[in-house]
């Protein structure tokens, strides 16, 4: 996998305007950085195979979808034992309102990210999914009022 000192500067302006656009054609993308389509499709196609690149997505708006509560959420596990860890990050996995999953030091094991409706919603899910599942000691939430700053692009 390329390293960050050995990205040179077209890598890294295809790399900005990327992530800013992951759906821009080569033509353009080509164009924008200063160089040759066929030299930004085989740079682009390295990055791939290196890892550097992975999947582009879409991002949805989850206000337009419903999904007006931001939840940060702390758990503790009941046991710090490597079955029960696999049992909980197997579960955060399939969970679908759980949009990242951290693995924290300090005194709460993960911290998590959930998206819900509403607060009756949220608390449904908390209460008859979340503190059932046998692997959960403890949990404790923090609702997001505003978002002041979202971004999905690292800096180059």
């Amino acid at each position: 996998m390329k390293s960050m000192h050995s990205l040179d500067d077209i890598d890294r302006r295809i790399l900005s305007e990327l992530q800013a656009d992951a759906g821009i054609s080569n033509g353009d993308l080509a164009e924008r950085v200063g160089s040759s389509t066929a030299s930004v499709w085989r740079r682009i196609k390295a990055m791939e195979a290196s890892g550097l690149l992975r999947q582009s997505v879409r991002l949805l708006d989850q206000h337009t979808l419903g999904y007006g509560v931001n939840v940060l959420c702390n758990i503790r596990v009941r046991s710090h034992a490597r079955d029960v860890r696999n049992a909980f990050e197997t579960f955060v996995g399939e969970r679908p309102e759980i949009l990242e999953c951290f693995s924290m030091s300090g005194d709460w094991d993960y911290l998590l990210r959930i998206v819900a409706a509403d607060v009756s919603g949220y608390e449904r899910f908390l209460m008859h999914t979340l503190l059932e599942h046998p692997s959960v000691g403890g949990a404790s939430s923090h609702f997001a009022l505003s978002l002041t700053k979202y971004t999905t692009a690292l800096p180059l």
